[in-house]
């Protein structure tokens, strides 16, 4: 392993805080994939919400709060393939893991991922058997025929 001092300058990006972002401001709606961490401000707790997920991927996603309540109720509401309550990176080899929207395809890791895999099959195999006629055209019914569903009193 090379220590960190020893890598060139050029290799790594030292991290950095972007605070007031934007909605509309590409780090918000886009992918980030290094040591960058971008914030805005929101009135409540649905305001946040709609924040985090006015955005076209959903890889992942952490809910920081003092009230651990609060952010259990808002975990499920985000559109993210995983989302962690205090804390990031946290994965669980038994779970399946993937993005959300244009956050990647299918899910890899635990029984999820196995599936990717498989191909589904129908278990009840030669009971469903294709039509041996082609399709005909219906012949006109009288109106008396078309509707005989029950209607209220």
């Amino acid at each position: 392993r090379q220590a960190l001092d020893d890598v060139d300058d050029a290799l790594r990006h030292a991290g950095t805080l972007a605070t007031g972002v934007s909605p509309a401001n590409i780090l918000a709606q886009e992918e980030v994939f290094g040591p960058v961490l971008a914030t805005m401000t929101f009135r409540n707790t649905e305001e946040a919400i709609e924040l985090a997920n006015n955005t076209r991927y959903g890889l992942a996603a952490s809910v920081w709060s003092e009230n651990v309540n609060l952010a259990l109720h808002v975990a499920p509401q985000l559109k993210a393939g995983v989302v962690w309550v205090n804390g990031t990176n946290m994965f669980d080899a038994a779970c399946g893991f993937g993005g959300y929207r244009e956050s990647g395809f299918g899910r890899e890791g635990g029984r999820e991922g196995m599936f990717e895999y498989l191909t589904a099959k129908l278990p009840l195999g030669p009971v469903i058997k294709p039509a041996t006629m082609s399709a005909q055209p219906v012949e006109q019914a009288d109106g008396a025929a078309i509707d005989r569903t029950a209607k209220p009193v």
